[in-house]
């Protein structure tokens, strides 16, 4: 039988460990609901999500929770405190929608660090970005009546996780098992997915569920199976854990912009902070010879930190703890297979620099929430109204998803210019920061996922490339004028090749 965690019963000494609940006693059992039961013992329910997560986790709470009060399986391969370098910063968006699930309480107890906004540092100029003033509330949205500006939270990744698997083996409708998925369980005449195999403790067992849910993160066993599109990887992000560093400015995102590829820094507790560093793929100065990612991170990121940040960095760099992660890129696709929807990082990722992953996914989470609601699909095991809803949720998540894709990818590509096209515009960039007022409101109101009007991403990116335009012909002698133009065109076709391709692969199903 394998490990299953069902929520006990009220008792004045609950479990002390996540992982080693007690057994439950006789008189327990007969307390459990006819669902828990069927879970427990027949491996059934109405949910079946693989991977507890950041959304299999959310997801299962809420569907768990009213109006859905659906039977929900959460199957995950190790519920250890998961130890990674990225989700860590929840965006002022995801906060929102966290607290639209109910789910608030999980920033708590975890030293979760207030977010105000970012710090951006072109060769040692600053200027601040602050979060935006209720940009992009609509009446009737909830946001219309707040005061003050958003904050996001940024924390160690592994506590955030432990917090939401704590509430979710609190939900009387949950049962979270500790259990390694190996494949999909299919009808043979239908094709349809009936549930998944897996393996606990060396043993084979199966779980089946009306509906599964495929949330298996950036390295789903599935997604080549299931998704038509492959993933971009062009770089990774090599992580440090500084103890005690002074940020130029505390309670702010800061990217560092050089000659290299951008360097990310931001805490992660009272005295931790992430620092990031993007490596493209056959970076000389990270070559063997070059004494690898230390010798790159030594001799050309270290120099280019602001100095209060050095001594924390080197000190990090000294004790070795380096840790990578792929910065892969995937566009979304519309689910299509009967019995199974794939969600989350397996079915959509975009590069890390904007830190909006985790924003993307408690939103798709609040969105399914509407979309699965019984009135509207009164039977999950009822595959076509179900697809018919996964096409509602690939288009209705545009809002705000290509928005946060699209930016991502295309920042990326200006932060990390390699050549003088996107050298410029990274300039105009900063300039157009430094501009203030909507310069800044409107693109990291985008980026914190509280304008959701994609239209006003496309605006603000070319208003970026024509300020670069000006840039270049305002600061040229009038004898290369010529020259300077046809650098202009450069620039602007530039600008076209970054954005529409992703603009492109938003409108592919």
């Amino acid at each position: 039988m394998p490990y299953i965690h069902d929520t006990p019963p009220a008792s004045p000494t609950p479990p002390t460990s996540i992982s080693s609940p007690p057994s439950p006693t006789i008189s327990q059992k007969l307390k459990l609901s006819p669902t828990a039961l069927r879970r427990k013992f027949h491996h059934e329910s109405d949910v079946l999500v693989v991977g507890a997560g950041i959304l299999g986790t959310a997801l299962a709470i809420t569907l768990a929770r009213a109006p859905h009060y659906r039977s929900v399986t959460l199957l995950e391969k190790s519920l250890k405190e998961p130890d990674r370098i990225v989700g860590e910063l929840l965006q002022p968006g995801g906060v929102a929608a966290l607290e639209e699930l109910g789910l608030e309480q999980c920033l708590e107890e975890i030293d979760a660090v207030r977010v105000k906004g970012y710090e951006v540092i072109y060769y040692g100029q600053e200027v601040e970005i602050p979060y935006p003033e209720n940009v992009g509330a609509k009446e009737g949205d909830g946001r219309e009546g707040k005061k003050g500006r958003p904050e996001g939270r940024s924390f160690h990744h592994g506590r955030f996780i432990r917090r939401l698997r704590e509430v979710a083996m609190q939900e009387e409708n949950v049962s979270v098992v500790e259990s390694t998925v190996t494949d999909v369980v299919k009808c043979g005449h239908t094709g349809q997915i009936l549930g998944v195999e897996c393996l606990t403790r060396g043993e084979k067992d199966v779980y089946f569920g009306q509906l599964t849910v495929l949330a298996d993160g950036y390295a789903s066993k599935f997604r080549k199976e299931y998704i038509p599109r492959s993933v971009i990887s062009k770089s990774r992000f090599w992580g440090l854990e500084l103890v005690d560093a002074v940020l130029p400015r505390p309670m702010h995102g800061h990217v560092v912009l050089g000659e290299g590829a951008p360097v990310l820094l931001y805490q992660i507790g009272t005295r931790e902070t992430r620092a990031l560093v993007d490596v493209p793929e056959g970076l000389q100065s990270a070559s063997t010879k070059n004494g690898g990612v230390k010798g790159h991170l030594r001799e050309r990121v270290l120099p280019s930190l602001p100095e209060c940040v050095k001594p924390s960095f080197e000190k990090a760099l000294d004790e070795g703890k380096l840790r990578s992660m792929p910065n892969s890129f995937l566009p979304p696709s519309v689910n299509r297979f009967p019995g199974m929807v794939m969600l989350g990082d397996a079915m959509n990722m975009r590069h890390p620099l904007t830190g909006g992953g985790m924003t993307v996914a408690f939103n798709d989470v609040v969105l399914l929430s509407e979309l699965l609601k019984p009135e509207l699909v009164p039977d999950l095991g009822n595959t076509k109204v179900v697809l018919e809803q996964m096409e509602r949720f690939h288009w209705r998540r545009k809002g705000l998803t290509s928005v946060i894709n699209i930016l991502a990818q295309a920042l990326y590509s200006l932060f990390a210019a390699n050549d003088p096209q996107l050298k410029a515009l990274q300039l105009g960039c900063f300039r157009y920061f430094q501009q203030g007022g909507q310069c800044v409101d409107g693109p990291v109101g985008l980026l914190a996922g509280i304008i959701r009007q994609p239209l006003v991403l496309f605006y603000h990116f070319f208003s970026v490339a024509l300020l670069s335009i000006w840039l270049v012909l305002s600061q040229a002698p009038v004898h290369r004028l010529p020259l300077s133009l046809a650098s202009s065109v450069s620039i602007f076709y530039k600008a076209c090749v970054v954005l529409f391709p992703f603009i492109f692969s938003e409108l592919r199903t």
